[in-house]
């Protein structure tokens, strides 16, 4: 079988309360560029379900941004490291890897030659660096501010000037090459989060926590003055430039952005962005004719600069790793549901994607199943909760858990979850079985004809296969394995069952008598598996690994396997699923959801 990935239906940025991000945009207007943990994630800006991810480093990267020349992107991160990786190419070949400071770097801007690169954060000796972007040559010293330094930017224009800001409230100017320290600007009373020169470098704004804004002379470095008094009535995180340097966008922690007129300083429109914590503005990227705004939920507003009450467009999804994954019958909708209780909904055909509203569970997910109508999930909150599919919206149904649900499975009007205590049938929404166990469940999977039920323990290393009898359980066979059981389901005709478990293994028995389908299993993960998922023809399997790695496996030819190594770098598989005979859908704890074509050969 070959494989290729067909999309990535990517992450959001990851964000923090009382941090801002930063976004890159590409010199040519045609995609920006933000991080997630160990990844860089690259989206087109027209069409955003196009995106790429870069993945190399080895700890969380904290920012990443375009060479003006476009052929380059830098990417720093919580180490100190710095990597200069081409664009051009597929592969993103690594041109230089520096370690300018041993600390997390924080921002980084490049010379617009594209020959030299400042980057600030919080190092142990130093809180920055200037160096050749060939060579890693130090061409200058980042010093005089006392604290952390958050933001930086290069002028864009000769004669050549760094300014940077700092948690020491100060904004700084470097002279050079080789760059030295000039002065200190001290008009901010709290951390200063933004220093952004104007398109033509004739000016630079700096915004910070004080909620204040103040444009400089980009040559002398002199106050020209103030936008707005103050310009926020929340800490600003982000200031972006209109390319023609006419307006400035600002995104604040008041949960708006705002757009004003440099040479009056005065507010043009205010974007309203929300009500929530949330909606907290992080940062914002002016590119080509897009302003672009994230909010700390990680959502990604396109303004509308015509309706500032109603975003263009706003890119939902996830940022915290993905824990359960379900389709809809038609397979045309794909749901996800995260660690922090999100869930979205994609169209499987184009990516584009909604969250789900209403009161959800409010933390992580352990099982999601779908019918035509409803989603129904539980979470660690100890509850069974349902989602109107037509409407987008949690209803009000829910059903208290005795104790933490660990899996659930649905066939027509029955529900069956397995908690840690016990295995409870729901016949119509409405509790009729439960019965207790003296093992910890971790799965659990109904047969196609409701014939039968197969409960997969974590503590016992046991597969607990029980006849289903109207809504009543009765003990039929157990399945011994060598680990603890990760995962197990009926295949779609019912005639087999697959079980995976934390020895590396995966189990393929013949249904009715749940005995080994083949004389060997299938062992070819290198660390405990966390998934699995039959193709609708029943076929094929697909196991997914804390190693990375997406093994398909063939019913009928058992000794043949494909191994999708690295299907999310760095970072292991939680759910799959299969959308026809051919393509699959995963998803990691990078937050991403990947789609592949699997061909037969």
């Amino acid at each position: 079988m070959a494989f290729s990935n067909k999309y990535i239906y990517a992450s959001l940025p990851r964000t923090q309360r009382g941090q801002p991000i930063v976004l890159g945009g590409d010199p040519k207007g045609k995609t920006f560029l933000y991080t997630n943990n160990n990844s860089v994630i690259i989206r087109n800006i027209d069409n955003p379900a196009i995106s790429d991810v870069y993945t190399e480093h080895s700890c969380a990267v904290n920012v990443a941004k375009y060479s003006p020349s476009g052929f380059y992107i830098a990417s720093a991160d919580q180490s100190g490291k710095v990597r200069i990786w081409d664009t051009v190419n597929k592969e993103h070949i690594l041109k230089n890897e520096f370690q300018p400071i041993t600390g997390p770097i924080k921002d980084l801007s490049w010379s617009p030659d594209n020959q030299r690169m400042v980057v600030v954060g919080e190092g142990r000796e130093k809180f920055g660096h200037v160096f050749m972007a060939e060579t890693g040559t130090s061409v200058g010293e980042i010093s005089g501010q006392s604290k952390c330094i958050n933001t930086c930017d290069f002028r864009p224009s000769r004669p050549f000037r760094i300014v940077t800001g700092s948690e020491d409230n100060t904004v700084a100017v470097f002279e050079g090459p080789p760059f030295k320290f000039k002065m200190t600007k001290q008009e901010h009373s709290r951390f200063v989060q933004a220093v952004k020169y104007s398109p033509n470098g004739a000016l630079f704004a700096s915004a910070g926590f004080d909620g204040k804004v103040f444009l400089y002379d980009g040559t002398s470095s002199e106050l020209v003055a103030e936008v707005g008094s103050p310009a926020h009535n929340g800490g600003v995180y982000g200031v972006a430039w209109k390319p023609d340097g006419t307006q400035l966008l600002t995104a604040s922690g008041d949960k708006t952005c705002r757009l004003w007129d440099v040479e009056t300083k005065t507010l043009i429109s205010e974007f309203p962005m929300g009500n929530q914590i949330e909606d907290q503005q992080v940062s914002c990227l002016w590119q080509g004719n897009y302003l672009l705004s994230v909010a700390l939920s990680g959502c990604i507003s396109y303004l509308d600069v015509n309706n500032p009450d109603k975003p263009i467009r706003v890119i939902k999804g996830h940022n915290k790793p993905i824990t359960v994954l379900a389709l809809s019958p038609n397979r045309k909708t794909i749901f996800t549901g995260s660690h922090d209780g999100i869930v979205t909904t994609w169209n499987s055909d184009t990516g584009e994607n909604d969250r789900i509203d209403g009161t959800g569970h409010g933390n992580q997910i352990n099982g999601m199943k779908s019918t035509e109508e409803f989603v129904y999930t539980c979470g660690i909150d100890d509850k069974l909760k349902e989602i109107n599919v037509l409407n987008n919206v949690y209803t009000p149904f829910e059903n208290k858990l005795g104790s933490q649900p660990r899996g659930m499975d649905i066939a027509e009007n029955t529900i069956i979850t397995t908690t840690i205590k016990e295995v409870i049938v729901f016949e119509n929404k409405s509790k009729a079985f439960s019965l207790p166990v003296n093992y910890e469940p971790a799965c659990v999977s109904i047969s196609p004809d409701k014939t039968f039920v197969a409960v997969g323990g974590s503590t016992d290393n046991t597969v607990h296969v029980y006849n289903l009898s109207g809504s009543s359980l009765s003990p039929k066979t157990e399945l011994k394995h060598l680990g603890a059981i990760t995962d197990c389901a009926f295949s779609p005709n019912g005639q087999y069952f697959v079980a995976c478990d934390t020895y590396r293994k995966v189990i393929l028995y013949k249904v009715p008598e749940f005995e080994l389908a083949h004389k060997k299993e299938w062992g070819f993960h290198n660390a405990r598996v966390n998934c699995i998922a039959w193709s609708p023809n029943s076929l094929l399997v697909a196991s997914g690994s804390l190693d990375t790695a997406i093994i398909i496996w063939s019913v009928t030819d058992p000794a043949k396997h494909t191994i999708i190594k690295n299907a999310h770098s760095q970072s292991q598989i939680t759910k799959l699923a299969w959308l026809d005979d051919t393509t699959l859908v995963s998803v990691g704890q990078d937050s991403n959801t990947k789609i592949w074509d699997i061909t037969p050969i």
